[in-house]
């Protein structure tokens, strides 16, 4: 009984949580944690063929790291130190997820997106995998594997604009924009640590694949609810 069950989750939700919702700038945040907890288990009560994948990025426990060794050596860590620190920041992030669904969740972390395992539960929970390669990528890799359509981005921007909201005071939302246009602004290199929307290489492997990503603020459950609804929401779709 309890494996036709698993088969009926034909759902496939994958949800790319910014490690900035996790750990801003000043400790954990719980009251997002406990959001995104009611919120997962709202939707699976909603409907159980849900199947929910979120990917956790590492936040600012990576810059704290990076900015200690910094501060010893004296000059800016090597490249592949500052992947791998960030790295195991998703992780312990993603454990503490993980803890928190654990009556829900699948007991492995997806870590290794070579040897992804088969996962029937609820909920899975994912980090990083290795250098070079972001959370952002991590997503739309669990696409490919299981089969989803969408990756439901999850930051601390509202939306994507043309310009840097922060540096340009006439910036204009996008509410849709294709990937090509969305590259375009993004450009296609990923530097570790660096602040965009998407990932531009996760952006070029989400185009492959034919993968919508829709880039929203985290924390705004009532907004996110509107999406799940089809209803108007404040956000960007890419596609």
């Amino acid at each position: 009984m309890r494996n036709e069950k698993l088969e009926m989750r034909s759902e496939k939700i994958v949800i790319s949580v910014g490690g900035s919702l996790v750990v801003p700038d000043g400790g954990i945040d719980t009251k997002f944690l406990s959001g995104l907890n009611n919120f997962i288990r709202k939707k699976l009560a909603e409907n159980p063929n849900r199947q929910f994948f979120i990917v956790v990025g590492g936040g600012h426990i990576a810059r704290h790291y990076r900015d200690a060794g910094k501060a010893v050596l004296g000059r800016e860590l090597a490249e592949d130190d500052l992947d791998w620190l960030g790295i195991h920041a998703t992780r312990l992030n993603a454990h503490l997820v993980r803890t928190i669904f654990r009556d829900l969740a699948s007991p492995n972390i997806i870590k290794d997106y070579d040897n992804i395992r088969k996962a029937e539960e609820p909920v899975v929970i994912a980090a990083g995998w290795k250098p070079g390669w972001s959370t952002d990528y991590d997503a739309v890799m669990l696409c490919e594997h299981f089969g989803a359509g969408t990756v439901i981005n999850l930051s601390n921007i509202d939306r994507v604009y043309n310009k840097d909201p922060r540096k340009y005071l006439g910036a204009k939302p996008i509410s849709k924009i294709s990937w090509k246009e969305f590259r375009r602004l993004t450009g296609n290199k990923w530097i570790s640590g660096m602040n965009t929307p998407f990932d531009p290489i996760a952006a070029k492997k989400a185009e492959e694949l034919g993968v919508k990503v829709i880039i929203m603020k985290g924390g705004n459950w009532g907004n996110l609810e509107k999406y799940f609804e089809g209803k108007k929401f404040i956000g960007t779709i890419v596609e």
